[in-house]
């Protein structure tokens, strides 16, 4: 067995929105985490989502900074433009200061990733456990204590690039629900107008 199994923590009870980056892809007039998306700006639906499963809600901005309620730790990344690694790494330093030993770690710009899903990857008991839609892996993604130390610091992965290299940390677990990331000004239009959010 894998050292990495020996010691995990229980369910994590904290869930992270990684809210960090520049939107290059987005060519609308604001950033596009602050696009409105169904009558409200987009990344307030990930906070809405983690309420839903119950968890501590932490977001990583960089790029942008946005206004949230008392009970959001709000995380800043002074080195975003360095990929999204940098910000995975915040949230794991400030998880180390306050005792959290696994995290659940989302994108802000996934706003139909459900709060089942987000529950389901919190509470399944692994090194990594990852949802999955329809067979493919996507995000969140659960990371105990007994990986951090594994994942890249720099770069535009993060848990992706350790499960490539030890499969065998991985668990999957099957959700419902919608994963796609709001990248373009397109994806914006199109997911606004839809009514289908799985």
């Amino acid at each position: 067995m894998d050292p990495a199994r020996s010691a995990l923590a229980g369910p994590a009870r904290v869930g992270v929105l990684l809210a960090a980056g520049s939107g290059s892809r987005y060519h609308g007039p604001t950033h596009k985490l602050l696009a409105e998306f169904r009558g409200r700006p987009l990344y307030e639906w990930g906070l809405e989502a983690l309420a839903g499963a119950a968890l501590e809600p932490w977001i990583v901005w960089g790029a942008v900074d946005a206004p949230t309620g008392p009970e959001v730790a709000v995380l800043h990344n002074p080195r975003w433009a360095e990929g999204m690694a940098t910000s995975l790494q915040v949230a794991i330093e400030h998880a180390r200061r306050v005792g959290e030993r696994a995290l659940v770690i989302g994108l802000a710009d996934s706003p139909l990733v459900t709060a089942d899903a987000w529950r389901a990857v919190a509470t399944t008991i692994a090194p990594i456990a990852v949802a999955t839609y329809d067979g493919a892996r996507r995000m969140p993604v659960r990371l105990d204590a007994a990986v951090w130390d594994e994942l890249p610091t720099t770069g535009d992965e993060g848990a992706r690039a350790l499960m490539r290299v030890k499969p065998a940390l991985v668990t999957e677990v099957a959700c419902s629900g919608n994963p796609a990331d709001i990248d373009t000004l397109e994806d914006l239009r199109r997911w606004n107008s839809s009514t289908n959010s799985s």
